[in-house]
């Protein structure tokens, strides 16, 4: 059974709007959303989780709607970075929130804290980025959430700070119950951890499935000027040209016309690009 079903949600801010999304998220899985800045993202997190009423469409959690109180309980939420209560010591920021959840576990709590090597004697605004999402985390994470919702939970972070928490959230999934979903721009940290990629544009899901299978169905490909025949600009999805030659994205069932170029492995990063930056319109049509 889908822990996480998403199902057609549809919603309007004036000229923007999400439209028409849907997906489903099985336990023990790590999903990255992604997309550039504006896409739809937040919009789409904050929907599943009742935050935005949507215009249409409906959002379960194991059967419920995520629009019930009781529910929200089981989520593990994490929208924008932790910046409230920035003078507070984080054992009496702690005491306050547990109130808060009905399934709270204070033996949970105590070991992501000794785990993350929080100091909980701390104020808020001594912590660093690292330690803020961490901690956010250990709240998540104990009360006894099995799905957690992450929006940007990496942006701003180091790099090895970034790394700490996706080795994290490997281990949070291993057990095979917990699942979580995340949203990101930085498509390095998909390569990193995720199972699964969505991939959101201009309000509307574009591609989605499995990391792996989505890297495979395309290929970068790279040539002299010469080679960049009407037919097979025709078949990129996207390129640039440069003083060398042109660079582009082709499917890997359009291959062969490309057999006589340099051909690389794509990854999640140029296909973004090639779908976003340098996107080929005569291809869209």
């Amino acid at each position: 059974m889908a822990i996480l079903n998403v199902n057609h949600i549809c919603k309007s801010f004036g000229p923007f709007a999400i439209k028409d999304i849907s997906f489903e998220i099985e336990p023990g899985y790590i999903v990255g959303f992604i997309g550039r800045n504006g896409a739809g993202k937040t919009t789409t997190l904050k929907s599943i989780l009742g935050v935005t009423k949507v215009d249409s469409g409906s959002v379960t959690y194991m059967g419920k709607s995520t629009v019930d109180s009781n529910v929200k309980q089981e989520l593990g939420i994490i929208l924008g970075e932790f910046t409230y209560y920035r003078h507070v010591k984080i054992a009496k920021l702690t005491k306050a929130v547990k109130r808060f959840f009905v399934n709270w576990n204070d033996d949970t709590y105590n070991e992501y804290i000794r785990r993350f090597g929080i100091d909980e004697n701390k104020r808020v605004k001594e912590l660093s980025s690292g330690m803020k999402v961490k901690y956010s985390l250990a709240i998540a994470l104990s009360h006894e959430a099995k799905l957690l919702i992450l929006d940007e939970p990496t942006s701003g972070l180091d790099p090895i700070s970034r790394d700490e928490i996706l080795d994290i959230f490997r281990s949070i999934v291993a057990d095979g119950e917990h699942s979580i979903l995340f949203s990101t721009h930085i498509t390095s940290d998909l390569d990193k951890c995720a199972d699964y990629v969505i991939y959101i544009k201009n309000g509307e899901i574009t591609m989605s499935g499995d990391r792996e299978e989505i890297i495979n169905g395309f290929r970068l490909v790279q040539g002299g000027m010469d080679a960049l025949t009407p037919e097979l600009e025709h078949r990129l999805i996207g390129y640039k040209t440069n003083a060398f030659g042109f660079s582009g994205l082709i499917r890997e069932d359009d291959i062969e016309i490309a057999k006589d170029l340099m051909i690389a492995r794509a990854d999640i990063e140029s296909i973004m690009l090639y779908n976003e930056k340098y996107v080929n319109e005569e291809a869209m049509k």
